[in-house]
């Protein structure tokens, strides 16, 4: 077995998805992804905690989102970092991996437990973003409302791009879900 190959990861998560879609995920085992994969268990357990992993691997987006936010303008406003880094992963992290991560987030609605894990993701990236916009003097209550409103509009986005079958980018759907929300928050409310 191949166990040092510098695709391994990918290949784990490529051999889960496969299992994930014929089994589901609750049938699919640690053993079953190795085997996929051609390595060993203890492999999987380097680049992986456990088989919910594959999906929510590491603290890639939010360690992303605390560099753009250190990286950012001092001038931008904390709705505008966000929204830059938004249109930035959309392009050059979700587009090329548009299939995947559709089949993924259909898996994760589906299982209650990934749910969770996901919510959980949410929560991190909003702490984050919170941190950085208070670090940059924004202040607490404001940047915790900014930073709940950006997580929603991606998290708006990406479950409406997942589902699309148009081919329509990322960057449309979160254009989109902008404008909704600014209707949203721009409407006259009774009372």
């Amino acid at each position: 077995m191949a166990r040092w190959a510098p695709d391994t990861r990918e290949r784990l998560r490529a051999a889960a998805f496969e299992l994930f879609g014929e089994r589901g995920f609750e049938a699919t085992t640690v053993p079953d992804i190795v085997e996929r994969a051609g390595v060993t268990r203890r492999t999987f357990f380097r680049h992986f905690g456990d088989k919910r992993e594959v999906f929510f691997s590491g603290d890639e987006i939010p360690r992303l989102a605390a560099a753009m936010l250190s990286a950012a303008p001092v001038h931008l406003s904390p709705f505008g970092v966000a929204w830059t880094g938004f249109q930035s992963l959309a392009g050059e992290r979700f587009e090329p991996r548009r299939a995947e991560i559709a089949a993924a987030r259909r898996i994760i609605a589906a299982e209650p437990a990934l749910r969770e894990r996901d919510l959980q993701k949410q929560a991190d990236l909003r702490a984050v973003l919170t941190a950085g916009f208070h670090a940059r003097g924004v202040e607490a209550r404001r940047a915790r409302i900014v930073a709940g409103v950006a997580v929603e509009l991606l998290q708006t986005a990406l479950e409406q791009w997942a589902d699309d079958d148009t081919n329509t980018s990322l960057v449309d759907h979160l254009e989109r879900v902008r404008a909704e929300m600014a209707a949203v928050f721009d409407a006259d409310l009774p009372g």
